[in-house]
This record gives C-alpha cells, structure tokens and sequence, in this order.
C-alpha cells in the first residue's frame, strides 16, 4: 500500500543510522528537535563512552556516541540491510571492496560488518548469518 514504510530489516535498505559526535548528548538534542527522536537504551560502553539508542516512533532506529580518537572527523555510518552476512561480505571481497571490521555479532543477534569500497568510500553492513 503506497505510504506504508517497508519491513523493518528490508534487504537493500539503510536499516540502523550511527553517528561519532564531538558531543553526542548536544547531537541528541539537535536531532531530537529536528525530527522528533527519542532516547532508548543507553549502553555504557566502558572507555569508549556512552552509546546511546535513538527511537523513531517507538521504534530503535540508531545509535550515538562520542567518536573514539583514532577518528579524524564526526561523521554519521549507514548499515545496509543485507539478507545473509557472511554472503554479503564475500561480494563486497569480490568486488573490490574490503572489510575493515567484522562481522561481529551486536545485540539482538545481528551481525555486522563494516567496509569501504573500491574508492574508499565507508560503509557498513547488517544482516543475519544463515549457515
């Protein structure tokens, strides 16, 4: 039906916005006012900070936290839903692409991977893991 959001985990859609901030708590308020987000869960991430979830109507749609040092820039890291982890992380190696992190397994069973393209463009994936 036209107007209804996809399924949640979509194959080829963004399915989880992460942001590195200088300040997260002042990028929370900002987006918070801009779009209405909300505070879920936050995750004490030992020396790495706070990860604080973000919810779109009710709904976890992102994390945020203060970038770790070793980052040059805040930026924002979009995962791509992707049906099986492992098969999506041999076509990114196929293609010329390379994965920089993962896949690791992060709360609610998913895994994660996080690459860069033939360019060097960064990215991420997420997905289940079906063998």
């Amino acid at each position: 039906m036209p107007g209804e959001p996809p399924a949640p985990n979509t194959p080829g859609l963004i399915g989880w916005n992460e942001l590195y901030a200088t300040d997260w708590q002042k990028a929370f308020d900002f987006y918070s006012a801009l779009f209405g987000w909300t505070k879920g869960e936050a995750i004490n991430m030992g020396d790495m900070g706070t990860y604080q979830l973000f919810d779109h109507n009710g709904r976890s749609i992102g994390g945020m936290m203060n970038k770790p040092p070793q980052m040059p820039v805040t930026s924002w890291v979009y995962y791509f839903n992707v049906a099986d982890i492992d098969a999506a992380v041999s076509r990114v190696n196929a293609n010329g692409g390379k994965i920089v992190n993962g896949p690791m397994q992060v709360p609610g069973g998913g895994w994660i991977a996080q690459a860069v393209d033939p360019q060097g463009a960064f990215f991420a994936l997420v997905g289940m893991r079906k063998g």
